[in-house]
C-alpha cells in the first residue's frame, strides 16, 4: 500500500466522519424515527463491554494467521487424499479392461461351442451367465469414471481456497501497514515514561472525574475480563 492510498483511506474516514456529524446536528427527526442515533458512541445494554483484552487468543491478526496456516494445511490434506481416491479410481479401470478382455475371449469360445453343439444347453447358459457378468463390468466401469471425474472436479474447487488465503493474507498485510503508519503518526520526541502525568480533572470539564480508586477499580474489572 503506498503512502497516497493510506492518506486517502484516512481522508475518507474524515470525510464520513463530518457527514455524521451533519447529519447528527440536523437529523432530529431521523433521531426519532430510528432511535439508534444519539449523543456519540453508545454500547447497547446486552453487548460485552469492554472488550477482550489483547492476549495471544485474541488478536486479530494472530486468528488470521492461525487460519491460513491450519487452512492451507488441511487444503494439503484434503488434496493428498482426493489425489488417492482418483488414482484409485484409475487401477479400477484398468483392472476392468484386463477383465472385460478376458470375458469377451470366454464369450467368443462359448459361442463356438454353443454354435458346434446347439443341444448341448450348458453352453447357452454360460453364455447367458457371461452376459451378465459383462452388463455388471459396465455399471462398474461407469462409476469408476465418475469417482475420477468426481475427484478432480473437488480438487478445481479446492483452488478457490487457496485464493480465499491470499485474500486473508492481503488484508493482514494491508491491516499491519496501517498499524505500522499509525504508531509512527502518533509517535512522540518524548518518552512516555518521562511525559508529566494528566490532571485527573480540569476545570470546565461536563462529566465528573473518577477518583484514583475509581480508576483501579476499572483497571481490575478489564483485567479480570
Amino acid at each position: 500500500m503506498t503512502q497516497e492510498e493510506l492518506d486517502a483511506l484516512l481522508g475518507g474516514d474524515t470525510q464520513e466522519a463530518g457527514l455524521e456529524a451533519q447529519e447528527d446536528s440536523g437529523g432530529e427527526k431521523k433521531e426519532e424515527k430510528s432511535g439508534e442515533k444519539g449523543e456519540g458512541f453508545k454500547v447497547e445494554n446486552d453487548t460485552n463491554w469492554p472488550p477482550p483484552p489483547p492476549t495471544s487468543e485474541h488478536k486479530v491478526v494472530h486468528q488470521l494467521d492461525d487460519v491460513t496456516r491450519d487452512s492451507e494445511a488441511k487444503a494439503t490434506e484434503t488434496f493428498d487424499k482426493l489425489e488417492i481416491i482418483n488414482n484409485a479410481g484409475m487401477d479400477i479401470e484398468d483392472s476392468i479392461k484386463r477383465i472385460d478382455a478376458f470375458l469377451k475371449a470366454q464369450q467368443e469360445l462359448l459361442t463356438k461351442l454353443h454354435t458346434k453343439f446347439p443341444n448341448f444347453h450348458t453352453f447357452e447358459d454360460h453364455l447367458a451367465q457371461l452376459q451378465d457378468s459383462q452388463n455388471s463390468l459396465s455399471t462398474i466401469r461407469t462409476a469408476a469414471q465418475q469417482i475420477g471425474d468426481t475427484s478432480l472436479e473437488a480438487m478445481d474447487l479446492m483452488q478457490y481456497q487457496d485464493i480465499h488465503r491470499q485474500k486473508i493474507e492481503r488484508v493482514i498485510n494491508v491491516m499491519r501497514a496501517l498499524a505500522r503508519y499509525m504508531g509512527s503518526l502518533f509517535e512522540g520526541k518524548i518518552d512516555d515514561s518521562k511525559r508529566v502525568s494528566s490532571a485527573v480533572y480540569i476545570q470546565g470539564d461536563n462529566s465528573e472525574a473518577l477518583n484514583e480508586d475509581d480508576i483501579e477499580s476499572l483497571i481490575a474489572n478489564i483485567g479480570g475480563k
